[in-house]
């Protein structure tokens, strides 16, 4: 039996040091950047131009504290836990949609409601659906994963009932990014590929019904496909992202030169903060997030071929291509070749839950890591 935590001294070699400096570097970056979008926002709103860089400064701090738990605990803990801590992601969302916690915000209802904080348990499912799955499926086996009764038919239920809770909130944009989370879990876990493009193309048609069933998604889609039809309604904040994105040129205009940001880019420390990022570091700053962005997802591929236990694998796998999805998704909807779902840019966006679940998540790989090289 492994034990709770891993007693064994911490040598400076055992620590994935280049997971951490990649992590390390997408963090600072982000933290430049929310400083320099977020002034005009906060006084606006505030009263206040430190508002968002003081309140991500102390969700980093609780972050990188459980960021060190987690790197100290044993994973496979999470392996018996896992169950457990998903069921709970589900029923955090569940009271969501309870009058009087879920707290209620630009037409959704996404966050509990903790006295001074607000938490979304959608940011905490992401990273309890991978813990869950990398259990379930190394336990499955590739026999089992392969069969539709004892493999797809449990995903898909347990897909469901996690679609119609985030469709409740309503969040599409997190609802894609988990599905497509268990999609890659579930093809890394040794999917057949008839079961796997069935489960694609049932997503597909879900999506597709979810957007043409909700005015509001519609407009949004037919902006994406023609922005300068409407750019001061349904096509305005994707017309002001790709000016943002357009005028920074090679080099940018310069840190905390974004014009951008003073009120005219929706969502400007959300998900809109790779614009700022584009405006004032340019092509050449915003290739650098695409390429830390994709040395963080490498690094979660070698931590996951690195190591011979299958949930670790899994898990390793899962937490990559989270990430890295995220941030793709996100990147693509500023450039205008993604349709906008409000996906945040992880580790660079405001917002303490996914920083401080990110940071676990981190820590988790960062033992994953450690432990196949004991």
């Amino acid at each position: 039996m492994t034990s709770f935590y891993t007693h064994k001294k911490i040598s400076k070699s055992r620590v994935d040091i280049a997971l951490l400096a990649v992590s390390g570097a997408i963090l600072v970056l982000g933290l430049i950047t929310l400083f320099s979008a977020s002034v005009a926002v906060g006084i606006e709103r505030f009263g206040d131009p430190n508002f968002f860089i003081k309140r991500q400064l102390i969700a980093l701090v609780v972050g990188l504290i459980a960021a060190y738990i987690a790197f100290r605990i044993e994973y496979r803990f999470w392996q018996r836990w896992s169950l457990m801590l998903f069921v709970g992601s589900i029923m955090l969302l569940v009271l969501v949609l309870v009058p009087g916690i879920g707290i209620s915000g630009q037409g959704a209802q996404r966050w509990l409601d903790l006295g001074p904080i607000g938490f979304q348990p959608s940011e905490l499912l992401k990273l309890t659906l991978i813990l869950y799955l990398g259990a379930w499926l190394s336990e499955r086996g590739r026999a089992g994963i392969r069969d539709f009764y004892t493999g797809l038919l449990p995903l898909a239920i347990v897909l469901g009932v996690i679609a119609f809770l985030i469709l409740k909130q309503p969040d599409l944009g997190t609802l894609i990014i988990i599905a497509a989370i268990a999609v890659c879990m579930y093809f890394v876990g040794g999917a057949g590929i008839g079961h796997l493009l069935g489960l694609i193309g049932a997503g597909a048609v879900a999506l597709g019904a979810a957007i043409a069933l909700a005015p509001y998604r519609l407009a949004r889609f037919t902006a994406f496909l023609n922005p300068s039809r409407d750019p001061q309604g349904a096509g305005y904040h994707i017309t002001q992202a790709l000016l943002a994105v357009g005028s920074g040129g090679l080099l940018g205009l310069g840190l905390g030169r974004s014009r951008q940001k003073f009120l005219y880019l929706p969502e400007v420390t959300g998900d809109s903060i790779f614009a700022v990022i584009a405006e004032e570091l340019g092509f050449l700053g915003s290739m650098l997030v695409v390429v830390l962005f994709l040395l963080f997802f490498w690094q979660c591929v070698r931590i996951s071929r690195s190591t011979s236990d299958a949930f670790g694998k899994l898990v390793a796998f899962g937490i990559g291509a989270w990430v890295a999805l995220q941030a793709f998704i996100n990147i693509g909807a500023m450039l205008g070749v993604l349709p906008l779902t409000g996906l945040t840019l992880p580790l660079v966006s405001y917002g303490g839950s996914s920083l401080i679940v990110t940071l676990i998540a981190i820590g988790i790989l960062l033992n994953i890591s450690k432990t196949s090289r004991t």
